[in-house]
């Protein structure tokens, strides 16, 4: 099932509980535990400065769109295998639509 635009206040609070400890999204901000979300959309994978990324992510060749996106958070490990992300992942597709709106108005 695709992105469908979600509740991005539903997604704030989300983000602050399940994402931000890893991920900034300022623009400028800092690379964490994740690297940081600005500009993701439209971006491939494996790109973001001064991050260490594995290989996988490098290689993948994905372009971040709501949809990849949708796909990828539902579990991360699986869409990119060889990823370090350890984040399990978002089961319910309202959450990851809801974060998805977030990212699209902070990023």
């Amino acid at each position: 099932m695709p992105y469908t635009p979600g509740n991005a206040k539903n997604g704030a609070k989300l983000f602050k509980t399940r994402c931000a400890q890893c991920h900034t999204l300022e623009e400028g901000g800092p690379n964490k535990v994740g690297p940081n979300l600005h500009g993701l959309f439209g971006r491939k994978t494996g790109q973001v400065e001064g991050f260490k990324y594995t290989e996988a992510n490098k290689k993948a060749g994905i372009t971040w769109s709501d949809d990849t996106l949708f796909d990828y958070l539902e579990n991360p490990k699986k869409f990119i295998k060889g990823t370090s992300m350890a984040f399990a992942g978002f089961k319910k597709e309202k959450e990851r639509n809801d974060v998805i709106a977030h990212l699209k108005e902070s990023c």
